[in-house]
């Protein structure tokens, strides 16, 4: 029998060094942090912004959903960002 990995997906909210916000979405949260921080493979808005801190985090069964998610983050101004920071 094989057995199936479970995929999940993951929105961040990353602070940078000038504490401006990040929002993104990826299925390997720990790489894609080390990718913002010292790649340069990284986003370009974080790569100049380093080093950047996670400082919110939500998990997703589906792509689709992460997706969804991120978008609807990203279209938010930063004070109701830092509120959703905030409420953890």
């Amino acid at each position: 029998m094989t057995k199936i990995k479970t995929m999940s997906y993951s929105v961040y909210i990353l602070e940078c060094a000038d504490k401006s916000l990040y929002v993104g979405c990826t299925n390997d949260l720990e790489k894609r942090i080390k990718q913002h921080n010292n790649s340069k493979r990284g986003a370009h808005y974080t790569k100049i912004r380093r080093p950047v801190t996670l400082k919110y985090l939500e998990e997703f069964k589906t792509l689709k959903d992460a997706r969804q998610r991120e978008s609807e983050i990203k279209s938010w101004k930063r004070e109701k960002k830092l509120t959703l920071i905030n409420s953890k």
